[in-house]
């Protein structure tokens, strides 16, 4: 069924201040592109598409989205960083094309998913991954380390000052302060609330007890924040905040961020390539071209850096308006594609692992 109209109509409103890909770009903050990086073999298809969801991949958006329009004179796409929440809903509601998430689509999102792509299932395609950073603003603190329980306690809010005896165990050089701790967390719904609650679940069962969400725990407490960029203001303007972002935004605000210990007993500090380490023990869970993952926090490779999220696209398998479906593919094919990665390691994200990133163009080219 033919349904441009009314997405465009729809789109104009849900996409307002969203970012908008045009040959001129836009306000940019995550690092220098230039026409010499604009990719030269890609499929140009001329057009304007809605999209919405995970903040956590704005960076990664914004970079690709210039990128693309240098190369694709014509080709419109407003992305609107409202969170993984917000983006599944506006997808399954026709109101965009596809959808970002933290997440893969729990049931119920996948039967409304598949209803609205025409009865054809929605996948989960893996395109950014990104570190999840614990950021926190101690002055005269650096390089911090916690391991998964005192984590846990801190968010819990059962550890509730900076020289507590557990943070002083897991920082035995360190001159730490008698400053309140002040835990900070996503407002909103979030894919990356819900994959770092899933963490502190499955490394810390004694310490956090609240089941994986998008919505944080009340009974957590904490300071709520709207979206990636609101948790890193609250925290620029906390002293002894501490909070939790994906690494792009901590590398581009020059934010403290603490060494976690890992399932193999090491404190590793968030990288590029400690999160690469780790994603080698992601395991497909979903069927097909459906690539939805699971990830293992109490991974004991060397070097890996436990706590990360997998940005997927939610998109149609088929079922959108045949000017809708050529442009998603094109877009994607090219963000999936080894130009497309390589601009990620730029804008503090790492790139697919060779494996996996072959899975995805595989899917993205089954899409119809």
């Amino acid at each position: 069924m033919k349904n441009g109209s009314r997405l465009a109509a729809l789109g104009g409103v849900f996409v307002a201040g969203a970012l908008a890909l045009s040959a001129c770009g836009s306000d940019n903050n995550t690092g220098g592109t230039s026409a010499s990086n604009a990719p030269s073999n890609v499929d140009c298809v001329k057009g304007t598409v809605n999209a919405a969801g995970a903040s956590s991949q704005k960076n990664a958006i914004e970079e690709w989205k210039k990128l693309y329009a240098q190369a694709c004179a014509g080709a419109t796409l407003n992305y609107n960083p409202a969170g993984s929440g917000a983006g599944i809903q506006a997808f399954t509601a026709g109101q965009v094309a596809f959808a970002g998430s933290d997440s893969a689509l729990d049931p119920d999102e996948a039967a409304k998913a598949q209803q609205r792509c025409q009865g054809n299932p929605a996948w989960n395609l893996p395109m950014v991954v990104g570190p999840v950073a614990v950021i926190y603003n101690l002055q005269g603190v650096d390089g911090l380390q916690l391991k998964p329980a005192t984590l846990a306690a801190i968010f819990a809010g059962k550890i509730t000052k900076w020289n507590d005896p557990k943070i002083a165990a897991d920082n035995p050089d360190a001159q730490l302060p008698a400053t309140d701790i002040k835990p900070i967390h996503r407002a909103d719904e979030s894919g990356t609330t819900e994959n770092f609650t899933e963490y502190l679940g499955a490394v810390a069962k004694d310490e956090w007890k609240w089941e994986a969400e998008k919505k944080w725990p009340t009974e957590a407490g904490g300071q709520g924040a709207p979206k990636s960029d609101g948790v890193v203001t609250v925290l620029k303007q906390t002293q002894g905040g501490i909070s939790y972002v994906e690494m792009s935004f901590a590398k581009k605000n020059s934010l403290q961020t603490a060494k976690i210990q890992n399932g193999a007993g090491e404190f590793v500090d968030v990288s590029e390539q400690s999160v690469g380490n780790a994603l080698d023990g992601a395991k497909q869970v979903g069927q097909g071209n459906d690539l939805a993952l699971e990830l293992d926090y109490n991974a004991k490779t060397p070097g890996a850096y436990p706590i990360f999220l997998v940005t997927y696209e939610v998109v149609c398998s088929k079922g959108l308006p045949a000017e809708q479906a050529e442009f998603v593919k094109a877009f994607l094919k090219y963000t999936a594609s080894e130009d497309g990665q390589k601009v990620l390691s730029n804008v503090g994200y790492a790139p697919l692992s060779p494996g996996l990133a072959a899975k995805v163009r595989t899917a993205v080219e089954a899409l119809s």
